[in-house]
């Protein structure tokens, strides 16, 4: 019988880590796992490796679908709706506060001297966690053999969804040819995907804008970085934004905390207001909760059939494996000199000597040694 969880704790969890959330997706889910597993013991390594795993398979901003994840498993529908809106919540409004200073004054406020002292904090973080990941992810010569390729191909620049689905369906071929005498092969079904007032809301802007995040919230995989490719096909090839501002909004994006897919309520503000805003966040957000609600009644059915089973420990270790590229990646542009090397060493330490304490503290750690560092 699994342990439920008081929709309350996942309310309380999920604000701070919405208010806190620096970094990107692969911290988001490093942050996770440190409160989930370690801190609160809401679940094994095995399970959120597992949710992880079913994160990467559906489209969508990986973070915010793996916190409706956990959500939806420890207390249900209100956990799903819980975790989901108290994570995305706190980023979109201090995006929407972002959005309309830049919209009065055209300019965003000077908040690099901290970002400097955050991203190697947070680098520290995501190796803390991929740690564990990876030791419980490896279960064999062959899944160390997949993570190894996977991790090489992902930093050769091949798109995450080839490595998922491909270390996957590699899975059950070798599992299908272990086992072809006893005939225990059983066939994959790929997840289907679906597309599934006030007369401000329902402009013809806002309608365009609706749909263009709807669709691109069905359909993206990966990070949210990769979303800003699909933003200048979309708007700033069709001139409804400009390219300064869409690379106003990456900014906005990655220094203000949560999901980066909070973005689009910059963008949504500066094209269309705040009718623009609310729809526009709405759409992109929409997707994930619904895909997530559909994939969960399968998890454990997967489990119960060896070659499916398979299929996910392989999805598990190419997980993990993306998250050390993305890392690797991270560390070579942001420690480059001694004080981002001071701070990544010293948010290390903490991080490995001091293993129940709230990554929330490290990041602010980051930043104000980074403010510090900077002012030398």
């Amino acid at each position: 019988m699994e342990n439920k969880v008081n929709p309350k704790e996942i309310i309380f969890l999920f604000l701070k880590l919405g208010i806190i959330g620096f970094g990107g997706p692969a911290a988001h889910i490093a942050m996770m796992q440190n409160e989930v597993v370690v801190k609160r013991k809401w679940m094994s390594e095995q399970h959120f490796l597992d949710l992880l795993g079913a994160t990467n398979l559906i489209p969508g901003p990986n973070s915010t679908e793996m916190a409706i994840h956990i959500g939806y498993d420890k207390a249900g529908w209100k956990g799903l709706l819980a975790a989901g809106l108290c994570f995305i919540v706190p980023a979109v409004l201090i995006t929407g506060v972002f959005a309309f200073l830049y919209h009065q004054y055209g300019q965003l406020p000077q908040v690099q001297p901290f970002i400097y002292g955050i991203k190697p904090a947070i680098i520290a973080v995501i190796i803390g966690a991929v740690y564990p990941l990876a030791k419980k992810s490896i279960k064999s010569v062959f899944l160390g053999l997949v993570g190894i390729t996977v991790l090489v191909a992902s930093l050769s620049g091949i798109s995450e969804i080839y490595l998922l689905f491909g270390a996957g369906l590699m899975a059950i071929a070798v599992f299908s040819f272990q086992n072809r005498s006893n005939g225990t092969l059983q066939s994959f079904i790929p997840f289907l995907f679906l597309k599934a007032g006030n007369h401000n809301f329902l402009s013809e802007t806002n309608v365009n804008l609706f749909w263009i995040f709807l669709k691109i919230g069905s359909i993206l995989y990966g990070s949210g970085y990769v979303l800003f490719a699909f933003l200048d096909t979309e708007l700033v090839a069709t001139g409804l934004l400009t390219r300064q501002q869409l690379m106003d909004a990456i900014a906005v994006g990655q220094f203000t905390p949560g999901p980066v897919f909070s973005s689009v309520t910059f963008i949504g503000y500066q094209i269309n207001g705040l009718s623009g805003a609310i729809l526009s966040t709405i759409a992109i957000f929409l997707p994930s909760f619904i895909f997530v609600a559909l994939l969960k009644p399968l998890m454990k059915r997967i489990r119960r059939y060896k070659s499916l089973s398979a299929f996910l420990d392989a999805v598990n270790v190419a997980s993990v494996a993306i998250i050390v590229a993305i890392c690797f990646t991270m560390g070579k542009e942001t420690i480059t000199e001694w004080r981002t090397i001071i701070i990544a060493l010293a948010s290390a330490f903490v991080v490995f000597k001091y293993q129940k304490i709230n990554s929330a503290f490290i990041v602010l750690g980051g930043a104000l040694l980074g403010y510090i560092l900077n002012t030398i």
